[in-house]
């Protein structure tokens, strides 16, 4: 960590090479273990990664006077290239979703729960309820806030890509909810109590 606060140099060079490289294999593990969930695959969780750790370096270089020493230094590092992988998800989400539900995905979420056949008979026509209602209650900036929450995207992601705060988002989706909670209400899939 010394040697990055010097910001020249062959001891700098060489700490920036050896955090690269811790940033890139911490980067790698968090790509693998979410990118198939925004369907990413292949060589480009790779470059998502390399992508993320050069960013987070970047980033850390930069901040390196702001480290106090209250946890190791490897755990600070650790939430910039984290972030960087979360924001370059959601980037990457925002890019190349066309449609965020596609009937399979509608079709597989009872199958998930392991229940008895009248249940998940049930469970598949209170999804079939919440899909209709999603599409035909929910205006179309509420219908993507709400696809985007529910596909994991981050809010600072979010909130960024829409041009807008966190605040706005939640105000958007507790809209959304009352509507969907109104339709399913309405169309008998939920009780009025509780």
């Amino acid at each position: 960590m010394d040697a990055l606060e010097g910001g020249r140099g062959s001891q700098y060079e060489q700490a920036c090479t050896q955090l690269h490289a811790l940033l890139v294999r911490i980067a790698m593990d968090e790509v693998f273990r979410r990118g198939p969930r925004y369907r990413i695959t292949g060589p480009e969780l790779n470059d998502l990664a390399h992508q993320a750790a050069a960013d987070a370096l970047m980033r850390i270089t930069h901040k390196i006077q702001e480290f106090r020493g209250d946890a190791k230094f490897t755990t600070w590092a650790f939430r910039f290239v984290v972030l960087e992988v979360s924001s370059k998800l959601g980037r990457h989400f925002w890019r190349v979703s066309n449609t965020w539900f596609d009937l399979d995905e509608w079709a597989q979420v009872p199958d998930r729960s392991g229940i008895d056949p009248v249940s998940h008979w049930q469970a598949r026509e209170l999804v079939a309820a919440a899909r209709n209602a999603v599409e035909t209650a929910l205006s179309a900036r509420q219908r993507q806030v709400f696809t985007a929450v529910v596909n994991g995207v981050p809010l600072e992601t979010l909130a960024s890509e829409l041009e807008t705060n966190r605040n706005a988002l939640y105000k958007t989706m507790f809209d959304a909810r009352k509507k969907l909670r109104a339709q399913l209400i309405a169309s008998g899939h939920l009780s009025t109590a509780g």
